[in-house]
């Protein structure tokens, strides 16, 4: 039993003349006994809650930053009319902050045998999967002055996915895909590409691109044309450890890294390759493998979603491993980590020979841009001091990236901002080059 502000109001107004003109048992007595008779009456004309009935349904999926509705039917098979307060619990971060009170509460009546919709608009702030709590109704009597209350549990489930921030970079790179490709009046050429066709020589064209034996069969100057590679194989690793965890600015590592990798699949795929993705920190994460060019996307999408940073040092060795498992023949290795010295030269460095020998391996890694304003800070001895740990820290971080290099190793260091359009423009560089 739950009672009402209202009770105690009553019980409040009902003591004090007995309090001021007769304080006695007696007094109190009188007043109380019939207020206590109208609770229980009051109590048990309320409506039942443990026969409720309750549906859901609604949306399944949406993006971080975005709505999402969530219906939820109330069935009253009782003989009673249900005036009740309802609360649809979520977890704090389904809603901004200060929202929850208004979002979650409902006032609703549902005649005998009758049932009622509700909508719960949620608006979560952090990605991942957000699973309904329970419903709890408190159900008033037609004096309000009492309640009864229970719980129910109704499931659902919420998955809050990637908002795909960089996805305005797309147009421009597919138009330089294009141009690669050949579809516009760009022409490139890069080395190693596949041969595509022969057509006539036009004033302007390469004469090293001239093919005697076809000029010689048409009796007229024909050139060949070359396209960049396609059906190529891209694994995207994503390093779950400890390091992803790490906040640059307001965005986790982590966050960063898949957003880059969203926009590098979306780019791969319109080019004609293949991509599969695979998160690792000691133990496979996710994992995406051999999806049709227009289901990959919307897997990797799905698939990164839940994942979070997992507070241990990654595995190198096992790492290294699983990429090898999972690109049995010669791929393009995206390596999504971290360019810090420690974990690189004591972890990856040992073990990075065996990748590099079967495949082309790019790291793409996340900076943080107060590094850069601190290297620049000037005016005052802590600002001089500021001024002097930015510039180690950046000197460890190139002199961490030439040794990758040297062993053959594209590295690609960008803030959280211009991660995703940096690697996008590393791969294109790599596929006009032939490399892939």
């Amino acid at each position: 039993m739950a009672l009402t502000g209202r009770t105690a109001l009553l019980a409040a107004l009902g003591s004090l003349p007995v309090g001021i003109l007769a304080p006695s048992w007696t007094g109190m007595l009188a007043v109380n006994a019939p207020l206590s008779l109208a609770i229980l009456c009051d109590y048990a004309l309320a409506a039942p809650v443990r026969p409720l009935q309750f549906t859901r349904s609604g949306d399944t999926t949406v993006r971080l930053g975005d709505g999402a509705e969530v219906q939820l039917t109330v069935i009253n098979p009782s003989r009673r009319r249900l005036r009740a307060h309802l609360r649809d619990a979520w977890p704090p971060s389904s809603w901004q902050t200060g929202t929850e009170q208004s979002a979650s509460r409902h006032k609703l009546t549902i005649p005998p045998g009758e049932r009622r919709r509700i909508t719960t608009f949620l608006r979560p702030t952090r990605r991942g999967d957000r699973r309904a709590e329970q419903v709890t109704v408190r159900s008033y009597g037609p004096l309000g002055l009492a309640a009864r209350q229970g719980n129910h549990q109704v499931p659902w489930t919420v998955r809050v996915l990637l908002p795909f921030a960089s996805r305005k970079y797309l147009p421009s790179r597919l138009t330089r895909l294009r141009e690669l490709d050949g579809r516009t009046s760009v022409l490139t050429r890069g080395e190693g590409t596949e041969f595509d066709n022969i057509r006539a020589y036009v004033p302007g064209d390469d004469t090293r691109s001239i093919d005697w034996r076809a000029t010689a069969r048409q009796s007229a100057v024909a050139v060949r044309t070359w396209r960049p590679e396609r059906d190529r194989h891209i694994l995207i690793v994503l390093d779950t450890g400890r390091t992803s965890a790490g906040r640059v600015g307001d965005v986790p590592r982590l966050d960063a890294a898949m957003d880059a990798a969203l926009l590098l699949t979306a780019l791969a795929t319109r080019a004609g390759d293949r991509v599969d993705l695979l998160a690792y920190d000691r133990h496979v994460r996710a994992r995406v493998q051999r999806r049709a060019a227009g289901e990959v996307l919307a897997a990797m999408v799905d698939a990164m979603a839940p994942l979070e940073p997992e507070l241990v040092e990654t595995d190198a060795r096992g790492l290294c491993a699983a990429a090898l498992a999972n690109a049995p023949r010669r791929s393009l290795i995206v390596l999504l980590t971290s360019l810090d010295a420690a974990p690189v030269e004591e972890g990856l460095l040992p073990v990075l020979s065996r990748l590099i020998q079967r495949h082309t391996v790019l790291l793409a890694a996340v900076s943080d841009p107060h590094i850069e304003e601190m290297a620049g800070a000037r005016g005052t001895v802590d600002a001089v001091y500021e001024a002097a740990a930015g510039a180690q820290a950046k000197a460890r971080r190139r002199r961490t990236a030439d040794q990758l290099q040297r062993r053959g190793v594209v590295v690609v260091d960008a803030t959280p901002d211009t991660l995703a359009p940096a690697l996008a423009d590393a791969y294109l560089a790599l596929k006009a080059a032939g490399r892939l």
